[in-house]
Formats: structure tokens, sequence, C-alpha cells
């Protein structure tokens, strides 16, 4: 049998170098994430959430990326569920890619806030038929005595809504606005290469290695 801790990797595919990444984070940011869709590897948008409870205890789950610019990073979720219950109770949130294929990770963290009414509607107008409907049909983070409840919610928004389901009242999109950045490449004899951005005072930042 294999002992998990045996098991070993060397990562010699890239390499990041102050000197050729780009001093705006969301610039090296956009350059890997388009690297990542180009390489095809699985799931390029799928990022994970942290989040941190009234209890000060810390859960992660996996989101998807559904936009990025100068004002943050968005995704779309149910506000009623237990990442919406503790980003109202505390409005700040860790990202993380992890792009193995690539040896990459990126990481970021800063303050979140619910997107406008009006980008909330139209991104989730673009969803297909059957992504809208779930969003009624499922009481995210609840428990529930088994599948039937969510197979019986879809039949009855399905004939409620017909083709047309409005957005709910409790689903929508978060924007988290940067305030630190880190970019991890996997080097040769666990040597990474890592840098760190942190927004200063001015709105410029400030760009660092980490020792791996």
């Amino acid at each position: 049998m294999t002992s998990i801790a045996d098991l070993r990797k060397s990562y010699e595919r890239a390499e990041l170098d102050e000197g050729a990444s780009h001093p705006d984070p969301l610039n090296q940011f956009d350059q890997w994430i388009k690297e990542a869709i180009h390489s095809e590897v699985p799931e390029p948008n799928a990022m994970t959430v942290a989040t941190v409870g009234s209890d000060l205890r810390p859960s992660t789950r996996v989101v998807l990326i559904k936009g990025y610019d100068a004002q943050g990073i968005v995704w779309y979720t149910n506000y009623e569920s237990r990442k919406g219950r503790e980003l109202a109770g505390n409005p700040f949130a860790a990202l993380q890619f992890h792009w193995v294929e690539l040896e990459r990770v990126v990481r970021i963290e800063g303050r979140v806030e619910k997107v406008s009414a009006e980008e909330s509607d139209a991104y989730f107008q673009s969803r297909p038929l059957d992504s809208r409907v779930g969003a009624w049909a499922s009481p995210q983070s609840q428990v529930i005595p088994g599948r039937t409840v969510l197979v019986t919610n879809a039949a009855k928004y399905a004939a409620q809504f017909l083709l047309h389901p409005p957005r709910p009242p409790h689903w929508g999109g978060y924007r988290l606005t940067p305030e630190r950045w880190e970019f991890w490449q996997g080097r040769k004899s666990r040597l990474h290469d890592r840098l760190r951005y942190s927004l200063q005072e001015e709105g410029s930042w400030l760009r660092e290695r980490l020792a791996p």
C-alpha cells in the first residue's frame, strides 16, 4: 500500500520572476487564468471561497468565478446559504485558484459585498432554464429529508414560472475587492516562486517575494 506521506512531485513547468510579472496583480491574474483556459485544464474557473462564521470557525467551498475587473472578483450564489450568512456577519473572504496541470496557485483576500440587483438580474437571465429553476428549488445549506424535496420543488417552480423564472430575492452575486494577492508557481526542489501584492493606502500595489 502506498503511503500518502511518500507521494512526491517535482514542479518544473515554469517560473515566476519579478521582472517578468505584471506590476498590477489584476493583469497577472488575467494572464494566468487565460493561460489556464487555453491550456484546457479541468474547471479553470473553479475557485475555493473561505469565510469565517460568528463562532470564528473557517469554512470553505468551491464556486465558479463569473467575472473579474478592476472592481473585483464576482461569483453568484444563494444569499441564505452558509457562506451567505457568514459573509453577512463578517464581510471578508479569501479565494484560491489551483491549476494543478500548470503547477500554479492564486490566492486573493479582501472585503466582500453584494453586486447590484441589476447585475444579478442580468446574469440570472443568462443562465440555462434548469439552472434558473434550480435556484428556486434548492434551500441551499438547509437540512432536507431527501432528494425528493429538490425534485418536487423543481417541478413546482417549473410549472409556476414556465420559461421565465424571475431571479429569487435570496439569490445573487458577490464581489470581492482584493486587498492582497499571492501568485505561486511550483519549482524544482520545493524552492517555489511566491509573489505577494499588497494594496497600499495610496492605491498602488507593493510586490514582494515570499520564501516558499
